[in-house]
């Protein structure tokens, strides 16, 4: 396993979680950004926030201000810390890493209750 999410859960509105992501060493060398994309059975996968290897971050619109995503470099790993969560945050959360290619982790369902 390359990438490996954990993380998720049942929340309710308003609550907080926290997701983490590692790499494994035979991709960590070659990455250039990290970062995390979401989907809603039937629609498209979208982006919630990524991190380059120098640090930089960009996040989707509909989460800006709530989540914050960082890193870990030592332990290979990258964490998305998700305050305010709201219904509409609940998706299938999957974890992904740009090298020579776009590598995925497996999904990690969030679940935000009203």
């Amino acid at each position: 396993v390359q990438l490996q999410a954990s993380g998720g859960g049942l929340v309710q509105a308003g609550g907080s979680l926290r997701l983490s992501c590692a790499a494994s060493r035979s991709i960590v060398v070659s990455i250039n950004s990290m970062g995390w994309f979401r989907q809603d059975p039937g629609k498209q996968r979208d982006l919630v926030a990524a991190i380059t290897s120098g640090g930089s971050t960009v996040y989707g619109d509909s989460v800006k201000g709530r989540f914050t995503i960082s890193r870990d470099s030592a332990k290979n790993t990258v964490y998305l810390q998700m305050n305010s969560l709201k219904p509409e945050d609940t998706a299938e959360y999957y974890c992904f890493a740009d090298s020579k290619t776009r590598h995925w982790g497996q999904g990690t369902l969030v679940t935000v209750s009203s």
